[in-house]
């Protein structure tokens, strides 16, 4: 075969797969959910259905049957009995029961389709869950119903086999280019074959009623839905796409597409674009293979987005993108693996090629003896978590979901990662540095006489950011924090100055008087209110003290907080030398509203 690796294909390789280190967002790791399973390469459920996950295991040893699977993810214990076995599915290597998508409306109508190999064919099934479908735990075996046939009758490999309702509700369907190597019949490019394809059909119509063997219809927006194709086909050019997925926020499809021997690649084809024709078999990836059937490089073929050699593995897994809720930072982030090297790989794909790759095989390493090697597939439940399959031999195959460590940070003990908080809206990050605000001591000076608020008595403004005039200081006395409010570590320091030399009492309150802007009261204004704790009288000298100082009780404990986040106010009331404005004889400095955290 004559290759030409262009430089977008080394470059991809090279740097992409090289040796990124994952980002830790929280960290992640896996845990097995479920063991003895008979080669398992799919995992999904039906939307709403929270309890539950479904596995596909593609087939047993003599005699072969593909058998659907129950696995009750709230304790990850897996049904002894099958939901549905189909006999006599193919038993070659790349053959057996291989796809499973759930009807949209599966709740009310309790419809589920299948994708084995059987006989020359590829075949395309409807079964019905037996009522109630939603909590059924076996499947109707007498309700099969043929609803597409791909004829295959030379080779036993290539088959595709995945199938998912797409977000317009129609059936997608990824078919392999009918196996052996270099595609010698040029299926991949010919759109009269339904090999080496993507195929869309509407399940809930009859284009062909006097054929019992074709049960959909043919969606309008198909590309030769008209003419000069067969009406089934969505794209084209294909090789073997092995696992693909929707992203159920973008409707982004993306299709992991097995090479030949030189390259292995990865498609992002944008929401509702049809007619798209990825290159096979003139392009490997981003390889001419001197191949006939297309244009090498045209710009009739679509690139793909990714893209690594054999260097790295010799085939591709495909994944999804990551839209669950239990690890936040991995939002929009796109799993898939090399089978051979059980190598798994990340990349955030936003509308570019050659996105950066993370490896994260050493990150999702189980421990304790286990590994995860031959990796088939991989899958999500209703709640967008991912899931990934083990082949194994014989019925010792095994499925792993992604999950967060436990080592996760969490400031404001809520069970949930702080990035998380933050992510989800749950917390605030005015400052932008990843730390939640209530996890943050904050020290906010308010209520000040200076006019910004309630007016001093007597008209005794004072300078901005203090209390009202005194007797002894027309700016008016202010009061500080320093140090850090902290129930673990608290340092806080209260310090007043620019008051006469008498008596300061340090006081707490819990809420702010009239919203922040303070109350007429002696000489000055009320700041601190709510419940008010006396924590402290001081003497001033040269018109200055503090609180606390080395003997006294740190504030967190003489205030009695035990644990943040919470919010307290601070005020110093203290002695006017002489009678100034109104008959009572006393002051206020500007109040403090202080966050306390843990």
């Amino acid at each position: 075969m004559h290759l030409r690796t262009t430089l977008l294909a080394a470059a991809a390789a090279l740097l992409a797969l090289a040796g990124s280190s994952p980002a830790q967002n929280p960290p992640l790791t896996t845990t097995r959910v479920a063991q003895g399973l008979a080669r398992p390469l799919f995992v999904t459920a039906p939307a709403g259905d929270l309890q539950r996950a479904f596995i596909v295991e593609q087939r047993t040893n003599a005699p072969a049957t593909g058998r659907l699977r129950i696995l009750d993810i709230t304790t990850n214990t897996l049904q002894a009995a099958s939901y549905l076995e189909i006999a006599g599915v193919n038993s070659g290597d790349e053959e057996g029961l291989l796809g499973l998508a759930f009807h949209p409306n599966f709740a009310s109508n309790g419809f589920f389709y299948v994708y084995y190999t059987t006989g020359g064919n590829n075949t395309v099934r409807r079964f019905q869950a037996n009522a109630p479908y939603m909590t059924s735990t076996s499947a109707d075996a007498a309700s099969n119903t043929q609803v597409l046939t791909i004829n295959h009758p030379t080779n036993s490999n290539h088959n595709g086999g995945w199938i998912a309702f797409g977000p317009d509700g129609y059936l997608y369907i990824g078919s392999g280019d009918g196996g052996s190597g270099n595609d010698p019949p040029n299926n991949g490019q010919n759109l009269n074959a339904l090999l080496g394809k993507m195929l869309r059909i509407d399940v809930d119509g009859d284009d062909f009623p006097g054929d019992a063997t074709k049960n959909y219809r043919i969606p309008a927006g198909n590309p030769y839905a008209g003419g000069g194709g067969l009406p089934e086909i969505w794209a084209h050019g294909l090789r073997n796409p092995w696992r693909n997925a929707f992203d159920p926020a973008t409707g982004q499809l993306y299709i992991a597409d097995v090479g030949q021997n030189a390259v292995e690649e990865i498609n992002v084809e944008p929401a509702n674009t049809p007619g798209r024709n990825y290159g096979w078999r003139c392009m490997e990836g981003n390889n001419c293979t001197g191949l006939s059937g297309c244009t090498c490089n045209s710009p009739a073929l679509t690139m793909p987005v990714h893209a690594y050699s054999h260097s790295f593995g010799c085939s591709i897994t495909g994944g999804f993108v990551y839209r669950g809720n239990a690890i936040c930072g991995l939002q929009g982030t796109y799993f898939f693996a090399d089978y051979c090297q059980a190598t798994i790989w990340s990349f955030r794909y936003t509308g570019s090629n050659n996105p950066p790759v993370t490896n994260r095989t050493a990150e999702l390493a189980p421990g304790g003896g286990l590994s995860i090697t031959a990796i088939t597939g991989f899958g999500t439940d209703a709640s967008g978590e991912i899931y990934i399959c083990k082949r194994g031999t014989g019925a010792n195959g095994e499925v792993y979901k992604i999950i967060p460590r436990p080592t996760i940070t969490d400031c404001n003990g809520n069970g949930t990662h702080d990035g998380c908080d933050i992510q989800n809206g749950t917390s605030a990050d005015t400052n932008g540095n990843g730390i939640p605000d209530e996890c943050e001591s904050t020290i906010t000076a308010y209520c000040f006489g200076d006019g910004s608020g309630t007016a001093c008595p007597c008209g005794n403004a004072g300078a901005a950011g203090n209390g009202c005039a005194s007797s002894v200081n027309t700016a008016g006395a202010n009061l500080a924090g320093f140090g850090t409010a902290s129930i673990s570590n608290d340092s806080l320091l209260l310090a007043g100055s620019g008051m006469p030399n008498s008596s300061a009492l340090y006081f707490q309150g819990t809420t702010q008087t009239a919203g922040g802007a303070g109350a007429v009261f002696g000489d000055g204004l009320r700041c601190a209110a709510g419940t008010v704790i006396r924590l402290a009288t001081k003497t001033n000298n040269a018109g200055q003290s503090s609180y606390p100082d080395p003997f006294d009780l740190p504030i967190s404990i003489r205030g009695g907080i035990s644990f943040g986040p919470q919010t307290r106010t601070y005020q110093c009331w203290y002695r006017n030398a002489a009678a100034f404005c109104t008959p009572d004889t006393f002051n206020l400095t500007n109040g403090l509203s202080v966050t306390w955290v843990n």
